[in-house]
């Protein structure tokens, strides 16, 4: 799914943040600096690194053309940097001179936003290099902001663990507390999803932040409705506060990356794969918007560039996507790749010893493992086998209708429940989550009582419709 291709090292420091436009990518450091990198061969550039802040800078961001580059520093700045040629084009200074913490550029016209450790935002105008609006976040630092896909909004995260609306008046919206320890990054997907109940376009957006979270939601951008903001699910795998976030430029994935040396990259639902070569926190991702690339950067001072195979299929992913390979048709190096995405890396050479394809692979069942390809531990037969269950799940679930799917897991349910807050849900996936909290997964209100009641209307209405899948 992900394959390293190139690591660059030559921050002195943490890396704090990267992004890409069509052809460079830009890294910044605790270092001071900032460095420029070609894509087609990830030479760093001649005019790199560009020194001009006098601390650390924890933010870069290339405008939608890819000609500015932008930088924010302890020092109180925004820089602005001509991406062609590394000329630095002005300082901003941020009122107050608090440390900057985060900038982007709006998509159209072109706008920046920095905002600071002291919870000021600031709307620069890059063309005339003023000052358009300011305003500040009602406790906190600001640590993430996302633009609304038509520049008209955009959304920001503080460390006391609100999420806010705003207009391009700088006129708070909505405020949203989000994440109890404190918001470390957002972003918001820039294709709209449907909502069936009203018709409505609707964007995800993703949060993170230091409570192990990383939620998605759905907002709604309209002038005549207001802003919505409405919860939609929490992603699991994260075991240690999440530093950063992404969505890929069609909104099929999202990378993250937290605080132990791992990244994830995930569907809305399933964790498709997971990246662990950093040897220290994970603090920065990106994809890149016309390439199948992702850069991941870390307090180990380097940065990993990955490059995705967007056709390979992956297990756990619960969309057909017909440009991938049917498991039928699967050659037996297919079948090696999806043994190593399942961490069961040390089997590649037994299943090509006996001959294992797409095909074969299905057919295995807990005799063949014990008998024919010799498996004597009845641990890893089994985990071989429910690999293989999922694999067979993800074949029918192109038509799975969403309200047979927990909205935990966004799996197929198998022991459908009913909450308190009138939802259903696997029952496993409950019990997992209030025994941590208290709140509706759906909603994020107090939940009454944890007392769960299966729905057996449910459960028959999801046997009826598997019976149909096997005819």
């Amino acid at each position: 799914m992900a394959t390293l291709i190139r690591t660059l090292a030559d921050h002195s420091d943490d890396v704090t943040c990267c992004a890409f436009s069509s052809s460079r990518l830009a890294t910044c450091s605790l270092d001071k600096t900032i460095r420029v990198y070609s894509l087609s061969d990830f030479s760093e550039l001649p005019y790199s690194p560009l020194a001009g802040h006098a601390y650390a800078v924890h933010c870069c961001c290339f405008s939608p053309s890819g000609l500015l580059l932008a930088s924010c520093s302890t020092d109180g700045t925004a820089a602005l940097w001509d991406s062609r040629d590394g000329r630095r084009l002005a300082v901003l200074p941020q009122p107050g001179a608090s440390p900057v913490r985060v900038c982007r550029f709006s998509p159209e016209p072109a706008r920046l936003l920095a905002g600071a450790a002291d919870g000021s935002l600031v709307l620069w105008n890059v063309q005339a290099l003023r000052l358009c609006r300011s305003g500040k976040v009602k406790d906190g630092s600001l640590m993430a902001c996302a633009f609304s896909p038509n520049g008209n909004f955009f959304v920001t995260g503080s460390s006391s663990g609100d999420l806010t609306i705003w207009d391009e008046q700088m006129r708070c919206l909505y405020n949203e507390k989000a994440h109890d320890l404190g918001v470390t990054c957002c972003d918001i997907s820039s294709h709209p999803v449907s909502d069936s109940e009203n018709g409505l376009k609707y964007f995800q957006m993703a949060s993170c932040g230091q409570d192990n979270q990383i939620k998605l939601w759905l907002i709604l951008f309209a002038d005549f409705l207001g802003v919505q903001l409405k919860y939609k699910c929490t992603l699991n795998g994260h075991s240690a506060p999440v530093l950063a976030c992404a969505f890929s430029c069609d909104g099929q994935m999202i990378v993250s990356g937290f605080k132990i040396t791992k990244t994830l990259l995930q569907s809305t639902g399933k964790t498709l794969h997971t990246l662990s070569q950093h040897t220290r926190y994970v603090t920065t991702c990106a994809f890149a918007p016309h390439s199948p690339l992702l850069a991941t950067g870390s307090m180990d001072k380097t940065v990993h560039i990955w490059q995705l195979d967007l056709k390979q299929p992956c297990a756990g992913d619960t969309v057909k996507n017909e440009s991938k390979v049917a498991v039928e048709d699967w050659s037996e190096d297919d079948v090696s790749a999806w043994l190593c995405a399942q961490d069961l890396s040390d089997f590649v050479e037994l299943f090509k010893i006996n001959n294992i394809d797409g095909k074969e692979l299905l057919n295995l069942t807990k005799e063949s493992l014990a008998n024919e390809l010799k498996i004597e531990s009845l641990g890893l037969r089994s985990k071989v086998l429910q690999k293989i269950e999922e694999l067979r799940m993800t074949m029918i679930s192109v038509s799975v209708p969403d309200e047979f799917l927990c909205p935990i897991t966004r799996e197929l349910m198998n022991d459908p429940v009913i909450a308190t807050d009138g939802y259903s849900y696997e029952r496993e996936a409950m019990e997992n989550w209030i025994s941590n909290r208290r709140s509706s997964p759906m909603t994020n209100l107090p939940l009454h009582s944890l007392m769960l009641t299966p729905n057996r209307t449910l459960k028959m209405a999801i046997s009826r419709w598997l019976e149909t899948q096997k005819k």
